[in-house]
């Protein structure tokens, strides 16, 4: 059986998901998979109006047509990102019709949407989508409440990500899977301007969210150093993740960093390693000190343990 959210007793009111279309066979056919399986469903015809009741709602997951008659999916998209009572944590898919562009999936991603759908919409792997997505902004919530999140970033300040760390170690050793937590310190481009770390910390934070996943630990643990545990990630997926950082970071076209360097840890069965998630961190940390001292003039620097 399906394990929905009310099922999981991970919610104590049942998810609410806001649908923005102006079809409403579009609109049924997502309420028909959504209302059996315990979540409550708000509708909106136009954009304008579904950025009111977003604000007003602050719904947990949000489903968005990409052509809608007075604003288009990506542009309400990018506004909802930028209202503090939605952000950056909460869930937004774009759906369509036929055969999506190119232009129209990366417009969609690039404006904050976590994925484009297409109909018909295959309501199993909807379900399982929603649940993992609700289970992320549920723990997202639960962060902030507690004091667990950066407020410059919205990632998970030091504690936070040692908390989240612990909960993730523990679920990862008992499936025998592999974990691996990749490190970064991103320097400013121009280490005299004006609140250049600052600046550095958002960007930065925003090419995390980009490339991560929803299931990874994603961190600002120093003022310019962020860390990403990733569950399922071994050694070479560790390796592959620090090189999409570098290769991210010295591909910004907005000059924001300067010398970036990366470390990294992974093992490829963590029930076996004998070690707790945060030594994963730990050891990361330790080699990217080490290739600092080593080698302060470099770019770039990557280590593998």
């Amino acid at each position: 059986m399906r394990d929905t959210p009310l099922e999981s007793g991970r919610h104590e009111r049942p998810p609410l998901v806001l649908i923005v279309s102006d079809q409403e066979w579009s609109i049924r056919s997502l309420e028909s998979i959504l209302s059996p399986n315990g979540y409550a469903v708000l509708r909106s015809y136009t954009a304008l109006r579904g950025l009111t009741r977003a604000v007003l709602s602050v719904p947990d997951l949000i489903i968005i047509d990409l052509n809608l008659p007075d604003l288009d999916g990506p542009e309400l998209c990018r506004r909802l990102r930028e209202d503090p009572r939605i952000g950056d944590v909460t869930p937004i898919l774009m759906t369509t019709t036929g055969h999506p562009t190119r232009n129209e999936r990366l417009a969609a991603l690039r404006n904050g949407a976590w994925d484009l759908l297409v109909h018909p919409i295959d309501g199993e792997d909807l379900l399982l989508r929603l649940s993992a997505f609700a289970r992320a902004k549920h723990a997202s919530d639960r962060a902030r409440e507690a004091g667990l999140v950066d407020q410059v970033t919205g990632l998970y300040n030091l504690r936070g990500f040692a908390q989240r760390a612990r909960e993730l170690g523990a679920h990862v050793a008992r499936l025998g899977a592999p974990l691996a937590c990749v490190v970064v310190v991103a320097e400013p481009a121009d280490p005299a301007t004006e609140d250049g770390a600052g600046a550095v910390a958002v960007r930065f934070a925003d090419l995390l969210r980009h490339l991560g996943r929803s299931s990874d630990v994603i961190g600002r643990v120093g003022e310019t150093e962020f860390a990403v545990l990733a569950p399922g990630a071994g050694s070479a997926s560790a390796a592959t993740l620090a090189r999409r950082l570098e290769a991210a970071a010295d591909q910004d076209n907005g000059d924001t960093f300067g010398r970036v360097s990366v470390a990294f840890h992974g093992v490829d069965d963590f029930r076996t390693a004998n070690m707790r998630a945060l030594e994963l961190f730990e050891r990361a940390s330790e080699s990217l000190r080490r290739s600092r001292r080593s080698d302060p003039r470099a770019a770039t620097t990557s280590q593998f343990n």
